[in-house]
């Protein structure tokens, strides 16, 4: 049916649906109402359906119009997004890739604190957990959880992965733990895990983390209280109180500074993985994406002391 009509008759009915007028429809697209009239009645006519009612000089939206506009709407409106990155002006829309944990722990205030200095900028963050969307090649910049290498993207190393339990004070409080550095790992094991849903097989929970320091029997006994479907609900949760969770201590280098978050125990797990900042490998980047991961790559005392 799509192609015995008009796409201009979509964008007229749009116009029509908006303003609810067919003259103030035509002053839009530079068209006469009687063009408009005409379009709408070929658009019902293929449809075989009526898409107003008209009651005298007012119109109305028939259930099936209504319903016609909405996807039309949504499906204008998603074309204009696609068409974003070619439109001319003086700013660029740069376009991030990053998991929801890296996004909301570690990336969110570095872009706000980039975007202040860069006023002429926009930057479109794209937050995903599955290896594809991060990775393709529609993004100017990525941060990838990997070991470093990548055949599409030149990495920069941001964050090595480093493992180890932590909770608020507020819950050691309850659980009557005067000092948390003491714990042992069969203590560890017996209090309140939170975990999470592992959709990466590289990604450690509890069970894995006992295991990979030598603690088989703990593994085989962690039976986590909470289990959520992301890593940051998890973190989430143990920054309410809820218990233990397993933290990447560098996404929570800003929690446990400010002492939302405590370490439990002496041991750490450095899994060999971590986060690293990626650039295209085969195409050239403009100078405000090469800006930016200038800005995202730098130590962080680097950058404290630049905004300093």
């Amino acid at each position: 049916m799509l192609d015995k009509i008009p796409l201009e008759a979509f964008r007229v009915f749009d116009a029509a649906c908006r303003h609810m007028n067919f003259s103030r429809a035509g002053r839009e697209l530079n068209i006469t109402q009687a063009a408009v009239s005409r379009r709408i009645k070929g658009l019902e006519g293929h449809l075989n359906a009526d898409l107003f009612v008209r009651r005298g000089k007012n119109l109305e939206l028939t259930p099936g119009g209504e319903r016609l506009f909405q996807r039309i709407r949504a499906t204008l409106d998603y074309l204009e997004e696609s068409l974003e990155p070619f439109r001319g002006s003086s700013g660029q829309t740069i376009a991030i890739a990053a998991s929801g944990s890296v996004s909301h722990l570690w990336l969110g205030r570095r872009l706000r604190e980039f975007g202040k200095a860069n006023a002429g900028l926009s930057i479109r963050l794209l937050t995903s957990d599955s290896p594809s969307d991060l990775a393709s090649e529609n993004n100017d910049l990525v941060i990838l959880y990997c070991l470093g290498e990548h055949p599409r993207w030149l990495l920069t190393p941001l964050l090595a992965e480093e493992l180890a339990p932590v909770a608020a004070p507020e819950y050691l409080r309850s659980r009557g733990i005067d000092d948390p550095a003491t714990l042992t790992l069969p203590e560890l094991a017996r209090l309140d895990l939170i975990d999470y849903d592992r959709f990466n097989a590289n990604w450690v929970s509890f069970r894995q983390w006992f295991d990979r320091l030598g603690a088989q029997a703990e593994a085989r006994a962690a039976r986590p209280r909470f289990t959520f479907s992301t890593y940051l609900m998890a973190v989430d949760a143990a920054v309410r109180g809820d218990g233990v969770a397993l933290g990447s201590l560098g996404l929570l280098r800003e929690a446990l500074g400010e002492g939302r978050l405590v370490t439990l125990g002496s041991r750490s797990l450095r899994t060999g993985y971590g986060y690293y900042l990626g650039l295209p490998r085969f195409r050239t980047s403009p100078q405000d994406v090469l800006d930016l991961h200038a800005a995202l790559a730098a130590p962080e005392e680097a950058a404290a002391g630049t905004e300093a």
